[in-house]
């Protein structure tokens, strides 16, 4: 017998968002408080309210086989006034109207769910409120209604049943989906050397609530044996939703594919894209006056919904094909469709930050819904410079210059020079073209943030005031604001000056270094989490930077690869460091030739940089002309890349010269005759300059000396060399040859980061 679900469990704002919305999509650029803010916001009304007020009052209720729950910002039991409070800024006339009404839904079945919980008599009276606080001057805005406790109850009955048969689908859907992951099969005769105990462990990770850092070898099916696990472990545990993130679209796509190959599983699929990726009418600004997919969009985004969903129903995959054909279809925004459709979805396909940014979509629905969530994190080996890039933000001084013109408004201006007078003194004070600015520049933050509240203020008294150069500092220095608020040992702030002008300009960046203080509250919320790559050793490279818990279960998992597939060959005696380089670029293209002429087929050459690339590509053209070669470019489009890889066919002949680390290093799929082997003339360290040192510096006073410069140039660099390398052998049947040049492969701690399959490197 199945296992009842009801009563269905649904979030006050959702149940309002689903059935208060109406009119247009209007995202008008009007600055609203960060998050941060509200909170502080929130703390503020409630030092202003009587002892007995009570803040976060937890609520519920039952109807129509719905359980609706949340927290009511305020409620003063002795008035019996229920307040929700909002946080803004500039004039509330400027507030859309859709708007104010989602706010007095929300207040209203508050108050439904207080009168339900206290036992309220029908005609007793509720003082319902908004409270709009505007972040800049303290100033509170009240507007109340009174009603009944019967009208209350109506109104929070009528929500409920037009939310009812959606409901009602949806928990129909979750059994039907939890019956049919209990009979799912694994999608092939049997499973590859090592990816039964990858997907063992990964099942156990979702059992148990754990974290699971997996290092399994390039080609044995991670993916389908990560996704199968989860999807097997989503009855049993309960599993609201899995959200499989990934750093590339390849790997979305694998994912998707995937899934397709997990016949009767039930699961809604979705893909999600970045918004240039989705956007119809770029040239458009979204809100109903200007872009005709803004305009009706809460009006017609019910019947793109329930479409979307029966497509689901018949198997398709919400990827980005598909949902925009449904948008298009219904005449709205394929990209807000989709962040609609994340709601009722069971799997969601992304990047990285859909989870792990500052305002990641993911993360803020399994908030809201308190959902039970597994995370499956692909090549995560990307995850360290992903999630420091979501937290690092620079501001250039140039921007600041363009909001000093006298046609800026008087207060922006006085603003604008209070920040130039601290920049031009921090400038001043430089004693380099790079440097750490220790410690923190008060008197420079203090002069942003005035200027921040200047801009603020007048656009929201002015919203058709639209500058681009006000816009555009807003917006880059917003994220800089947030983040230095979170501000501590696992960032730097830094300063980078030029003297092209007759006075010094610079720009200021905050770097993240050590992400986990940022991810903590990411990890918390998931239910279990499963990080895995070809490339996660060493294990405390990840675990401390990522802030993974101490209970966290690392696993290398045995290669179906033998070592007499890969012969592996280091030149002892060559060095590819800057300064040598012109040196060995004859003892690289002897190496290449030689080794094409043994065994002519499809080789790839990595190297540090387009410039060492071109060279040693002249020189091997000018040397054998016979050879064919491909080289990358820059800025290369899909097409291109594309174009690049067909090159390698089963037949073919040649090598393709390529950047270590770009997009040929890793997740691209060469099997058998298609690649037959690689020269890598790099170690793949990041440069050494002033700010990888400082990155070093800082670990080794977090972690202790000596770990600093591993952290910060060896390990990602050997990451890079073995995801290469990954690219040779994809298959037990594959055979390959790997050509390491540059002696620093010789040396033992080197070696010691390489896989545990790989032959004893032969020296050449």
């Amino acid at each position: 017998m199945d296992t009842p679900l009801s009563p269905h469990p649904v979030a006050v704002r959702t149940l309002c968002e689903f059935t208060a919305r109406a009119g247009d999509l209007d995202l008008r650029f009007t600055p609203s408080p960060t998050a941060q803010e509200g909170m502080a916001g929130h703390a503020l009304v409630a030092l202003r309210r009587p002892a007995h007020w009570l803040r976060e009052a937890p609520l519920q209720g039952e109807h129509a086989g719905l359980l609706v729950r949340g927290r009511a910002d305020g409620i003063d039991p002795t008035a019996q006034r229920i307040e929700e409070v909002k946080t803004h800024r500039g004039p509330l006339s400027n507030q859309p109207a859709n708007l104010r009404a989602l706010h007095w839904a929300q207040a209203r079945v508050y108050g439904a769910l207080w009168a339900q919980q206290q036992g309220l008599p029908d005609t007793a009276l509720l003082d319902i409120a908004l409270v709009y606080l505007n972040i800049d001057d303290g100033e509170e805005t009240a507007l109340s209604e009174a009603h009944t406790v019967q009208a209350l109850r109506q109104h929070f009955q009528s929500l409920c049943e037009r939310y009812r048969h959606w409901a009602d689908q949806e928990h129909a859907h979750r059994r039907a989906r939890d019956r049919a992951l209990q009979d799912l099969r694994f999608p092939h005769a049997g499973f590859r050397t090592g990816q039964r105990e990858l997907a063992e462990a990964c099942w156990r990770a979702a059992r148990q609530g754990r974290v699971l850092l997996a290092q399994a070898s390039t080609g044995i099916g991670k993916t389908v044996a990560t996704v199968f696990a989860t999807l097997k472990a989503m009855p049993e545990q309960a599993l609201d939703r899995v959200f499989f993130l990934t750093a590339k679209t390849s790997g979305r796509q694998l994912a998707l594919d995937t899934l397709q190959q997990l016949p009767g599983h039930a699961c809604r699929a979705l893909e999600l894209v970045a918004r240039d990726k989705a956007c119809e009418h770029p040239d458009k600004a979204c809100h109903g006056e200007s872009c005709p997919l803004a305009r009706g969009f809460y009006d017609r985004l019910p019947q793109a919904r329930r479409a979307a969903v029966e497509s689901a129903m018949q198997g398709h995959a919400l990827d980005k094909a598909q949902v925009r054909a449904l948008a298009l279809d219904h005449q709205v925004c394929p990209y807000y469709l989709a962040q609609e459709l994340a709601r009722w979805s069971d799997v969601v396909v992304g990047d990285y930050n859909h989870w792990f940014d500052l305002s990641a979509l993911l993360f803020a629905l399994q908030q809201q819904e308190g959902w039970k969530v597994a995370l499956l994190v692909d090549e995560a080996h990307n995850l360290v410079d992903r999630t420091r890039g979501m937290h690092t933000v620079a501001l250039e001084q140039t921007e600041l210059l363009a909001l000093r013109r006298p046609a800026q408004p008087e207060a922006i201006r006085k603003a604008a020079d209070g920040l130039q007078r601290q920049w031009a003194r921090l400038n001043r004070s430089a004693p380099a073209a790079y440097h750490p600015l220790e410690p923190w520049p008060e008197g420079w933050h203090r002069a942003l943030v005035k200027l921040m509240q200047a801009l603020g203020e007048h656009q929201a008294e002015h919203p058709t005031d639209i500058d681009p150069q006000r816009q555009a500092f807003f917006l880059n220095a917003w994220p800089l604001q947030t983040l230095a608020e979170r501000f501590g040992s696992h960032s730097l702030i830094d300063l980078h000056t030029t003297h092209e002008g007759p006075k010094p300009l610079s720009r200021i960046t905050l770097r993240n270094v050590v992400p986990g203080p940022h991810l903590a509250p990411r990890l918390e919320a998931a239910h279990s989490l499963v990080l895995f790559s070809a490339t996660l050793q060493p294990w405390h490279y990840h675990q401390r930077l990522l802030g993974l818990p101490d209970d966290t279960v690392c696993l290398d998992v045995p290669s179906p690869f033998r070592a007499e597939q890969l012969q592996v060959q280091v030149a002892h005696r060559l060095s590819t460091r800057y300064k040598d380089r012109a040196r060995s670029l004859p003892h690289i293209v002897q190496t290449m030739a030689r080794q094409w002429h043994e065994r002519p087929g499809n080789y790839l050459a990595f190297f540090s940089s387009f410039e060492f690339m071109h060279q040693a590509g002249e020189a091997l053209q000018a040397a054998h002309p016979d050879i064919p070669q491909w080289r990358q470019e820059r800025g290369m489009r899909e097409a291109d890349q594309a174009a690049f890889l067909a090159r390698f066919t089963p037949q073919g002949q040649g090598i393709g010269f390529a950047v270590l680390g770009g997009a040929f290093g890793e997740g691209i799929d060469l099997p058998g005759s298609r690649l037959i082997g690689a020269f890598i003339a790099t170690l793949g360290l990041p440069q050494v300059n002033p700010v990888n040192d400082t990155f070093a510096a800082r670990m080794d006073a977090l972690f202790g000396t000596g770990q600093g410069h591993d952290m910060a140039y060896l390990y990602p660099g050997l990451q890079k060399v073995v995801q290469a390398a990954g690219r040779v052998i994809r298959t037990p049947q594959d055979e390959g040859v790997l050509h390491l040049m540059d002696d620093r492969f010789a040396q033992a701690r080197v070696q010691a980061l390489w896989p545990g399959w790989w032959s004893a490197p032969k020296p050449r």
